[in-house]
């Protein structure tokens, strides 16, 4: 279980990068206009522009000081972080505080004794005014925030949560910062013009962007690491060329962070023809895909057996539920999910934990995999669904990729079954069908922030519209789950599928 003190670091890395970004906008949209270098030519029209939107000039200020609370907070989660060595840490704890001052005290001084002499008319006093601020702000603020930055860099090495890409970021962005910061305390031929610190401090923002990203994922991935199933196990999308864009945006630790701060919004889908391949195995065969936290929901005598799950459907116009009667313009990809039954001890709640899931969308995969955390989504190479003349043929192939592989050949059978591979667990058919069907809740854990997810959706399936199917099935895939086990499959028509909502529980 990670612990709690790495969790300051990786919130306030998120919270830099965002608050960053957003000042960023500010600065452009805002405050560029009255800044000096700032692409105003006529200085009097730029002193004119201040006097005349004060609040605008107060409004874009505000984005950069919660930058400077953020770089605090970005000081504390080193200091907290236990895999952070003490000494780089406090030292640059302490460079960071002593930015903060000049850098606050100058922001503030321009919103308000700043704009008094903009609004006097007065432009000779008003530009001594502003060099002296733009020195305190600009030049000493963004020298000792330069040399923190360097700190970070030092803490972020010493705890090995590097990387080549870091580097080459690092030997071009801090000297550029210390360049335009300092630059105006060099003997007059060597500064830089107020020009150059403009473009050089935007050019120097958007790379510092990228190393918040770089770090951040490294940091990450510390207590998020590559696993064999579920949420972190490798994407690779069956395309090479489409591969070099999407695997690096699908392993993105920091990219699904970010994508956890945007609401998750109700899905639906109007499927048909579901078709379900079930195993029953022993139930310490499927202990080791069980996320901490939850429990194994176990079936049949003394709980000795377990159930192994993986049903293949074809969407219908698969999309956020606001959109409307615009859903049906949207596509309907086949989609498998691979799943095992499972409790929350904590609250008693039941619900299936997936394994891996795949689409033949590479649109849809994405999207769910960054914005769904219960949702292990992978791409299929080609995907077939047919049902005709009751036979059903389904086919899933990964190609390239990663996602998991599939053929049945399978008819409908004339009756329910008096036996099965079933049996050693359910008394009969309809037993089974009563575990197996009723799962209108998945369940996923994320240690790292001690909470399970629960993803609440509708399904509504009546038990007797499930027909018993009998055929083959091969599948390596499912083999590494369950062995030599012998599958037991049925079908459903149609389904209207609805997701609710996603909710958060604390971790047991």
């Amino acid at each position: 279980m990670p612990r709690r003190s790495n969790r300051l670091l990786e919130q306030a890395l998120v919270f830099t990068f965002v608050i960053h970004g957003i000042a960023m906008l500010s600065m452009a949209l805002l405050l560029l206009p009255a800044m000096p270098g700032g692409g105003t030519v006529d200085t009097l029209a730029r002193i004119r522009h201040l006097a005349a939107h004060p609040w605008l000039w107060r409004l874009g200020w505000f984005p950069w000081q919660l930058t400077a609370l953020s770089d605090v907070l970005l000081a504390a989660g080193l200091l907290r972080a236990e895999r952070i060595p003490k000494l780089p840490a406090i030292l640059t704890a302490l460079v960071i505080v002593a930015a903060v001052v000049p850098d606050q005290a100058g922001q503030i001084c321009w919103m308000t004794r700043g704009l008094d002499l903009a609004r006097a008319g007065d432009p000779a006093a008003y530009l001594a005014y502003e060099a002296r601020i733009f020195e305190w702000t600009a030049v000493w603020g963004g020298s000792l925030y330069t040399l923190g930055a360097l700190g970070w860099t030092w803490c972020f090495v010493a705890a090995r949560t590097w990387s080549g890409a870091l580097t080459a970021v690092s030997l071009v962005l801090w000297p550029l910062f210390v360049y335009v910061n300092a630059g105006p305390l060099l003997p007059a031929g060597l500064r830089p013009s107020a020009a150059f610190v403009a473009i050089g401090n935007g050019a120097g923002f958007v790379l510092l962007e990228l190393w918040f990203a770089l770090v951040a994922e490294q940091v990450l991935r510390l207590d998020r690491p590559d696993t064999p199933h579920g949420r972190w196990a490798p994407w690779r999308h069956p395309n090479r060329a489409l591969g070099l864009v999407c695997d690096p945006v699908a392993n993105s630790r920091f990219l699904r962070a970010l994508a956890e701060l945007l609401p998750s919004p109700a899905f639906v889908s109007d499927i048909t023809d579901v078709v379900y391949v079930n195993y029953v195995v022993d139930a310490a065969r499927l202990e080791p895909l069980v996320p901490p936290g939850l429990l194994l929901h176990r079936a049949g005598p003394q709980g000795r057996h377990a159930v192994f799950t993986f049903l293949s459907f074809r969407h219908g116009h698969f999309g956020p539920r606001l959109l409307g009667p615009l859903r049906l313009l949207l596509p309907s990809p086949i989609h498998t999910n691979w799943r095992i039954h499972v409790r929350d001890p904590r609250n008693g709640r039941d619900g299936i934990h997936f394994v891996t899931n795949a689409i033949s969308s590479s649109v849809h995969a994405l999207a769910a995999r960054m914005l769904s955390e219960g949702m292990p989504m992978h791409v299929l190479a080609r995907a077939e669904l047919r049902r005709e003349d009751g036979r059903l043929s389904l086919a899933l192939e990964p190609g390239r990729g990663s996602a998991p592989d599939a053929a049945a050949a399978l008819r409908f059978s004339p009756g329910m079954p008096a036996s099965g591979p079933w049996s050693p667990a359910f008394g009969s058919w309809k037993e089974m069908l009563h575990y197996v069907v009723p799962q209108d809740r998945a369940l996923s854990t994320q240690p790292w922030h001690h909470r399970v997810t629960r993803q609440e959706i509708r399904l509504g399936i009546p038990l007797d519209k499930c027909a018993p199917m009998e055929g083959t099935v091969t599948s390596k895939a499912a083999a590494a789950f369950v062995g030599e086990a012998e599958p037991f499959c049925f079908h459903v028509a149609n389904v209207r599928f609805v997701f609710e909502e996603e909710r958060r529980d604390p971790l047991e």
